[in-house]
Parts: structure tokens; sequence; C-alpha cells
């Protein structure tokens, strides 16, 4: 499947939109992680703990995204964006989303 941030694809044309699809994770951070965040707050650095942990959310995010896209028929997704919020302390929502499309070949 194709996932992509722009709205056309060099090579294809668009047949079919099927509407918007998205894919959710929620993740909450870990007291181990907050420790080591703590510190590196401190010294100053990246904290590889947390760039971890929004990686795999990303990566969940787009999965569930595409799962959903394959269950309409789709075989691409234009327009993908991320989006995060704050849903309480140590909480936060990574939702990722686009258009279902269909694509063949010029």
């Amino acid at each position: 499947m194709i996932l992509t941030t722009s709205d056309v694809v060099a090579g294809k044309r668009l047949v079919k939109t099927l509407g918007l699809v998205r894919g959710n994770t929620i993740r909450a951070r870990h007291i181990g992680r907050d420790i080591m965040a703590v510190l590196k707050n401190i010294v100053g650095g990246e904290i590889h703990e947390y760039t971890k942990l929004m990686a795999e959310s990303r990566e969940q995010s787009l999965d569930r995204m595409q799962e959903q896209a394959g269950k309409l028929g789709a075989n691409a997704v234009l327009s993908v964006r991320f989006t995060t919020s704050m849903l309480m302390g140590g909480a936060a929502e990574l939702l990722a989303y686009g258009t279902a499309v269909i694509l063949e070949d010029e």
C-alpha cells in the first residue's frame, strides 16, 4: 500500500476516493523513562527513551490506519498527517490520518 503526505502519486491516477481513514494509539510514560528524562534534562541531549516511544507510537498508528484503508479496499492513502494531544498527565494520543483511495497506473 502506498502511503504519502502528498495528494498525488507520480505515474498513478486517482480512480476512486474511499474516504477518511485513521489510526491512533495512546501511550503513557514509564517511571524508568521519566527518571532518565529528568537526568537528560539536567545535562542536556536527546532523550532516547522518549524518541523510541514516539517512533513505536507512529508505527502503530500508521499500521492501524493502513489496516482500516485495506478494509475499505484502498491501495493507497494520500495526504497522510500526524497529530498528538495530551489526554492527562503522562499520557498522550498519537493519531495518523489520511484519505483512502484507489490508484491505477497511468
